[in-house]
């Protein structure tokens, strides 16, 4: 049987890597996928020395891979939006099926992408697109398929991670460590996508549309960065038995689904709260296996590239069934997708880790538990330490039973209005994952 042609646009870190293993385990490849598997052209834009493409024609027009009518496959590795879109949607439209880590690209046009690509009767895989090389997509989609999904937590972003497993081991300030990230190469020089949790949100919406058979919707995940986070906090967390995590947490609830990424408190003992550096993690919990966790690097060269190329042999296996009889994009029929509602914000529940900043004067914890019982939110412990030397203030930490975020929102403005709080109360959500 002749080999499958692949063309490949982008040959930076994870292009390159991507053709270094096809090349390096071709014949291992070719055993798994009942084919060969051959690089027929590549687009780039600049030359990489670290990658010998030897022989393989080179054009600097990612475009004309897609118009390429050699080639089978084509495996989308530019990143971004706007180019990676029409080379999408122009392979799909001749017919070519399509392989892509770009997980901003599924997160926001996923549902017009998928939409070409069943009525072109192609597949477009995204394994790389979440995690790096963790097959969490894969296990979610078909590995979990008898499962009722409750809930997807996910330590998805290595860079944030590295930050915050530095601020906990060495008492290390935000902006110090993110230097260092920015320096080793793990963080970018604007490194907001990152800090800011947007694009954890980008895989936190691809897992939870898998998990829970809705629309890719984007645009109602809600993010909370780590930019504001103290050693100070992660220290009182470490003191309660926690962990500090930047967390996407997608929960099912009879109300709808909650969608959101923010700093959150993880019990020590959780194997997903002692996940550091730049590794990435993913618990999911069904209703028949319980919960299981996924854990491995959550990027790098070849630990993406292992799952581009797993994408690739399961394309290969893929080509020639009916394409009514594949494995749905999201893991659902498409017309059987849930119109379940993404919940705001302000209706999500959980439990809270609060600190506030008193004067030293009698009554004022009272006055705090007055407030909180006033809107049904029950404390589950307080720590006091001493007043501090340089203000005097006494820093007051409490942890919360779970509740709505409507109803801490309203506590917290009425704690800021009284005479004896002093600035802004720091709120850290807390999960347990049970």
């Amino acid at each position: 049987m002749k080999p499958v042609k692949v063309g490949i646009c982008g040959l930076g870190t994870v292009g390159s890597g991507t053709f270094n293993v096809l090349k390096r385990n071709a014949e291992e490849i070719a055993r798994r996928a009942g084919r060969g598997i051959e690089v027929a052209q590549i687009a780039q834009r600049r030359l990489n020395p670290q990658c010998d493409t030897g022989s393989t024609p080179i054009t600097a027009d990612v475009l004309a891979v897609a118009d390429n009518p050699e080639i089978d496959v084509v495996v989308e590795l530019i990143g971004g939006y706007t180019l990676a879109r029409e080379l999408v949607l122009r392979a799909i439209a001749n017919g070519k099926h399509v392989v892509t880590a770009n997980k901003a690209l599924i997160a926001v046009h996923g549902n017009e992408i998928f939409a070409k690509a069943r009525e072109q009767g192609v597949i477009v895989a995204f394994e790389a697109s979440v995690a790096g090389g963790i097959p969490v997509i894969k296990a979610l989609r078909e590995g979990l398929a008898a499962n009722r999904i409750n809930w997807v937590a996910g330590i998805i972003n290595g860079t944030g991670n590295f930050i915050l497993s530095e601020m906990r081991e060495k008492g290390r300030t935000f902006p110090d460590v993110l230097a260092e990230a920015q320096a080793l190469g793990y963080a970018e020089a604007d490194p907001t996508f990152d800090v800011e949790g947007i694009d954890a949100a980008h895989k936190l919406t691809i897992l939870a549309s898998i998990a829970f058979g809705i629309p890719l919707q984007f645009d109602k995940a809600y993010t909370e960065g780590i930019t504001r986070l103290t050693t100070a906090d992660v220290g009182y967390a470490e003191a309660l038995g926690y962990r500090i995590k930047h967390l996407g947490v997608a929960r099912s609830t009879a109300q709808g689904i909650e969608l959101r990424v923010h700093p959150t408190l993880i019990p020590a003992d959780r194997l997903i709260a002692n996940v550091n550096g730049v590794m990435n993690a993913v618990m999911v919990n069904g209703d028949a296996v319980g919960s299981t966790l996924f854990y491995g690097a959550g990027a790098g060269q070849e630990p993406t590239a292992s799952a581009v190329v797993a994408d690739l042999v399961d394309v290969v296996r893929a080509m020639t069934s009916d394409p009514e009889n594949r494995v749905p994009h999201l893991a659902f029929q498409p017309d059987a997708l849930s119109d379940h509602p993404v919940l705001s914000i302000e209706a999500c529940e959980s439990a809270y880790y609060l600190r506030i900043q008193a004067k030293d004067h009698p009554g004022v914890l009272a006055q705090v538990a007055s407030i909180l019982s006033a809107r049904g939110i029950n404390i589950e412990s307080i720590m006091q330490k001493e007043a501090e030397e340089h203000d005097g203030l006494v820093p007051m930490i409490l942890l919360t039973h779970r509740v709505t975020e409507r109803h801490m929102v309203e506590a917290i403005t009425a704690l800021e209005a009284l005479d004896d709080v002093v600035g802004d109360v720091v709120r850290i959500r807390v999960e347990h994952l049970n």
